[in-house]
């Protein structure tokens, strides 16, 4: 990347703490842009064709409209977010060639959206934004989230729910189930995968402790 790499990336981030309205939510706040952005680094160094100048706004603007979980339009935050990414761009010194393939790796990185990545930076995003989910961070990020919607760490009569069905709304953990762990079947990149197995396998190890300490 260029020189003003760093005073781009903060540029960025301006812009989106301002869409935010300067109040980021515990689980997607610049520590997890940033995080994002360091991961893309990562996967992007065993990934041909690359191109860390799309993947840099595309970072730090993923999750500019963040919309609840439970909000009717969430499955349309990505494709909002990538517009939004895109106006802006426009108004800075940046090539015009690459807003649609920024475009594309933001609205193409959510779950809920459904979109296919077609191209190599938006399965790195993709990817990049999964690890967020997965390990100790995925851990704190989802019963960050629970807490938030009113959901129990767990059943305390069943927390495996081996005799009811899964609720991750009701119960923080059964979201391991219900989601975290099927992300690494979802992986698009072989560094991505590699890191999310790790991070997964971590996850149950957690799970293992915690079912011991709650008898």
């Amino acid at each position: 990347m260029a020189p003003s790499t760093d005073a781009f990336r903060q540029a960025c981030e301006a812009e989106v703490l301002r869409l935010w309205g300067g109040k980021p939510d515990g689980a997607h706040d610049l520590g997890h842009l940033r995080r994002v952005w360091a991961n893309c680094q990562t996967i992007a160094m065993d990934e041909p064709g690359a191109d860390l100048q799309v993947l840099l706004p595309a970072a730090i603007f993923h999750d500019a409209v963040n919309l609840p979980k439970t909000h009717p339009d969430r499955a349309q935050a990505s494709q909002a977010s990538a517009k939004v990414a895109v106006d802006w761009l426009g108004t800075q010194a940046y090539p015009a060639d690459k807003l649609d393939a920024v475009a594309h790796a933001i609205a193409a990185h959510s779950f809920s959206a459904g979109i296919e990545p077609t191209t190599v930076d938006a399965r790195i995003l993709q990817d990049a934004d999964r690890l967020e989910a997965l390990g100790a961070l995925g851990i704190a990020r989802m019963f960050h989230v629970a807490g938030a919607t009113g959901g129990l760490l767990f059943d305390a009569d069943d927390p495996l729910a081996r005799h009811r069905p899964l609720n991750d709304r009701a119960f923080a953990l059964d979201h391991l189930e219900v989601k975290l762990f099927r992300i690494v079947d979802t992986m698009k990149t072989a560094t991505g995968r590699r890191i999310a197995e790790e991070r997964a396998e971590w996850m149950a190890s957690f799970r293992s402790r915690l079912l011991r300490e709650i008898g």
